[in-house]
C-alpha cells in the first residue's frame, strides 16, 4: 500500500513537472515557427496542458480501465472549474475583459454538449471517439479563425503577446525547443505510468470503482498543472489568460482525453456518470457562464470563487459518501 502510494506521488510530481517542460518546449516551437502569441495560446498551449489528461486517460484505456479515463475527462473539467478557478478567484479575484474568452467559453460548452450527446446510451464506443476528435479539429480550426479576427485591443492578445515576448524570455532555439518537448513528454509518459498503477491499486485494496478514483485522485493529479499555471498568470496580471487556460483544457478534455481512449479500448460505463457526474460538470460550467455574462464589468469576486469551491467540495463529499454506503 506505501509503494501505491509513492508511485501516486511520484507520479503527480512528474506530471507537473513534465507538463511544465512540455508546454515550454511546444509553445517555443510554435513561436520559432513564428505562429501568432493567441494562436499559440489558444491552440497549443491549450492542448498542452491538456496533456496530462490525455497521457493519463491513453495509459488507463490501453491497460482496459476505461473508466478512469472517463472519470479523469469528467473530473478534471469539474476541478478545473470548482477547484482551480474557485481557488485562483479567493486568492486574486479575477476581471474578465476578452471578448475573445466568451468566444472560447461558447466552443467549450458546446463540447460538453456534444460528449452527452454521444454517451448517453451507456456506451463509448470507436466511432464516438472518432467524432469526438473530429469535433476536436473542427474546434481548433475554430479557434483559430476567432484568433484571427480578434481585435488588436482584446486584452487577452495583448496579454499573450506580453507572455510570449523576448521580455518575457527569450525563446529557446528550435532545437533546444523540441529536446525540452520530448523530455516533457517522457516524464509525462512516467508521471502517467506510475500514477495510473498507484491508482488502481489504491481502488483494488479499497474496493473503490475505477470511475471514482479517475473523479477524484486521478482527476485532482492531473489538474495540478492548471491550478499552478492559473496562479502564476493572476500573479502577472494576466486574468485573461488563466480563464482562457481552464477553458481550453476543459474544451480538450472533452474531445481528446474521452476520444483517445474510446479509440483505444470502447467500453459501457456506469449509469452515474450520466445521472451524477455529467450533470455536475455542466452544472458548473453554466454558473461559471452566469459569473462571466452576468457579472459587472466581467469581475470574479471571492464570494464567486467561495460558491465555485464549495461546489467542488460538496461534490467529493458526495462522491466518497456514496462509496462508504456502497462498500
Amino acid at each position: 500500500m506505501l509503494v501505491s502510494c509513492l508511485l501516486v506521488l511520484f507520479g503527480f510530481a512528474l506530471l507537473i513537472y513534465g507538463a511544465d517542460i512540455f508546454v515550454e518546449g511546444a509553445a517555443n516551437i510554435a513561436r520559432q515557427l513564428g505562429m501568432p502569441p493567441l494562436i499559440i495560446g489558444l491552440t497549443i498551449v491549450g492542448f498542452a496542458t491538456s496533456a496530462p489528461e490525455i497521457i493519463v486517460g491513453s495509459i488507463s484505456a490501453w491497460q482496459g480501465k476505461t473508466a478512469i479515463a472517463i472519470g479523469n475527462a469528467l473530473g478534471s473539467n469539474i476541478t478545473n472549474v470548482g477547484l482551480v478557478l474557485g481557488l485562483s478567484i479567493l486568492v486574486f479575484p479575477i476581471t474578465i475583459a476578452s471578448k475573445t474568452i466568451k468566444k472560447e467559453y461558447g466552443i467549450m460548452c458546446a463540447s460538453l454538449f456534444i460528449g452527452l450527446a454521444l454517451m448517453i446510451d451507456g456506451h463509448l464506443s470507436r466511432m464516438d471517439g472518432g467524432i469526438l476528435l473530429v469535433s476536436l479539429l473542427v474546434s481548433v480550426s475554430w479557434l483559430v479563425w476567432i484568433a484571427k479576427q480578434s481585435s488588436a485591443s482584446d486584452p487577452l492578445v495583448s496579454e499573450f503577446i506580453h507572455e510570449f515576448s523576448d521580455e518575457a524570455g527569450k525563446p529557446d532555439s528550435l532545437g533546444k525547443a523540441i529536446i525540452k518537448l520530448l523530455i516533457g513528454f517522457a516524464l509525462l509518459l512516467l508521471g502517467a505510468e506510475m500514477l495510473v498503477r498507484g491508482a488502481v491499486f489504491i481502488a483494488e485494496y479499497f474496493g473503490v470503482p475505477d470511475l471514482v478514483i479517475g473523479l477524484t485522485i486521478v482527476a485532482i493529479g492531473t489538474s495540478l498543472p492548471e491550478l499552478a499555471a492559473s496562479i502564476m498568470s493572476l500573479k502577472k496580471n494576466e486574468a485573461d489568460i488563466a480563464v482562457g487556460n481552464v477553458i481550453g483544457s476543459n474544451m480538450f478534455n472533452m474531445f481528446a482525453v474521452l476520444g483517445i481512449p474510446a479509440l483505444i479500448n470502447p467500453d459501457y460505463f456506469a449509469r452515474d456518470v450520466l445521472n451524477r457526474d455529467f450533470p455536475t460538470m455542466i452544472a458548473l460550467s453554466l454558473l461559471l457562464g452566469v459569473m462571466i455574462f452576468a457579472s459587472s464589468k466581467g469581475k470574479l469576486t471571492r464570494p464567486e470563487g467561495t460558491v465555485l469551491l464549495l461546489c467542488f467540495i460538496s461534490y467529493q463529499y458526495v462522491l466518497f459518501s456514496q462509496n462508504i454506503v456502497n462498500t
